[in-house]
């Protein structure tokens, strides 16, 4: 018999982990494992494949789930210590080992009000809203009565880099007017979601590239949105919660919609991001159990018996099982870490971390999900179980919240500003190598050039 989540947590992090959030651990484990993952065929089933149906409609199944979530307790986890009275009150670290139980499930995360793009939003209107807005938004978010949608992405520019974001909001007396074409935005296809945060230019002649543009408060149904599409992943739809493709036509929205004032847009979106960034990685921890775990069941079935040998039996196979094993328990200590760090500081004090987590588990996870699809051949790529959509989301995982190229590239360079302390610290050890071999008559060679030129010095 397996050992309860509580009794799983690594020995590094498990006196930072308190009594409550231990039990709470257990009870999203046992509601995953007992009601949320037999239900994830029944909520499929229940959306149907009629387009027009799996937007419009959620799955009664859900519902039902949701409300007996909340009933347990179950609620609105992910929001931190601090940040708002109805959250969970877990550090992020707490919240990392229940989120890798919720990343198990396709809908776990929504049935306990945990899931994006919700979570960010929520977690804008809890940091920088102000009574208004937290009271017309904020409360019915996180009472489940609305979702909401996030509008950063555009089709026409490179939006990994949000300076090129060309969304025009226009300052018009007591309003501000709306236009431009965003895509990629998740949630906006639910019947349920009433609430836009979107992304904009209000400056785009400042000389400060980072304070040009403003996030601002979109009712859904406001005059002049268009929802042109909604887009597929890898041909999943991801009905009802869908991806959009919007227009906005002049579309006028009150001055008083403006989050924390015009030019703090990449503020916002920095702190929106840097959770969002690490809940995707929790997540994505727990899928990556699951694949294992349909690993394991798929190699033990004694009619798969490929040249004579059960699976278990072939040493190729059981050599990934070990690979698997190593490459999520390192992501885990990689994840957490991140969570702890931002736990002792913020956000942005933990950008390092915070980067290595999502770069390093959506590719662990989609090696873990490849090598599990070979090893269910045909039925792995089929309907028949879960492993196609569960790629297709870790290869998203990819792109979404940054891709990895960004976080490579940002990782890269605080790295390399560590290049004039270990030059300094390799000169002093030259140094104590050059007395040490006259002192004992040895003759060193030295290729290794420590001084700093014009050219190599890091211009950082």
């Amino acid at each position: 018999m397996e050992l309860p989540a509580s009794a799983r947590i690594p020995a590094l992090v498990i006196d930072k982990v308190s009594k409550r959030a231990l039990e709470q651990l257990d009870q999203v484990e046992k509601f995953v494992q007992d009601r949320c993952l037999p239900a994830d065929v029944i909520y499929s089933k229940q959306l149907g494949r009629d387009h027009k149906v799996r937007f419009s409609t959620v799955p009664k199944i859900l519902d039902d789930l949701k409300a007996e979530a909340r009933q347990q307790g179950l609620w609105n986890l992910f929001l931190a210590k601090g940040h708002y009275a109805e959250g969970g009150g877990f550090s992020n670290l707490e919240y990392a080992l229940m989120a890798e139980q919720l990343g198990q499930s396709y809908i776990a995360s929504e049935t306990m009000n945990c899931s994006a793009p919700d979570t960010g939003n929520m977690e804008v209107l809890a940091k920088f809203g102000n009574s208004p807005q937290k009271a017309k938004w904020l409360a019915p978010l996180l009472d489940g009565k609305i979702r909401s949608a996030f509008l950063m992405t555009e089709p026409d520019v490179a939006s990994s880099d949000a300076r090129n974001i060309k969304f025009q909001i226009s300052k018009e007396g007591n309003e501000y007017v709306l236009n431009g074409s965003k895509w990629w935005s998740s949630g906006a296809g639910d019947p349920r979601c009433e609430l836009y945060i979107v992304m904009g230019k209000t400056d785009a002649e400042n000389p400060n590239p980072y304070q040009q543009q403003s996030v601002i408060l979109v009712p859904a149904r406001t005059p002049g949105i268009t929802v042109h599409r909604m887009l597929s992943v890898f041909g999943y739809d991801d009905a009802p919660h869908g991806h959009g493709h919007i227009s906005f036509d002049n579309v006028r929205i009150p001055a008083e919609n403006i989050v924390l004032g015009e030019g703090r847009g990449f503020e916002i979106i920095q702190g929106r991001l840097g959770p969002g960034r690490i809940h995707h990685a929790m997540r994505c921890l727990g899928a990556a159990e699951r694949a294992l775990d349909l690993v394991l069941a798929r190699i033990h079935e004694p009619t798969k018996k490929p040249f004579g040998k059960m699976l278990h039996e072939q040493g190729s196979v059981l050599e990934k099982v070990a690979q698997a094993r190593i490459d999520i328990d390192s992501s885990r200590l990689i994840v957490l870490n991140a969570a702890l760090k931002i736990d002792n500081g913020n956000a942005k004090l933990a950008l390092k971390e915070i980067a290595e987590a999502k770069i390093l588990v959506p590719n662990i996870l989609g090696r873990i999900l490849d090598f599990a699809i070979q090893v269910y051949g045909g039925a792995g790529v089929s309907q028949d179980t879960p492993l196609a959509y569960m790629w297709a989301n870790a290869r998203t995982m990819r792109i979404v919240d940054g891709p990895d190229e960004v976080h490579q590239a940002q990782l890269g360079r605080l790295e390399a500003r560590r290049a004039e302390g270990v030059r300094e610290r390799l000169r002093k050890i030259k140094a104590l190598e050059a007395t040490l071999a006259a002192q004992y008559k040895v003759q060193l060679t030295d290729a290794l050039s420590l001084e700093w030129t014009s050219e190599t010095k890091p211009k950082l």
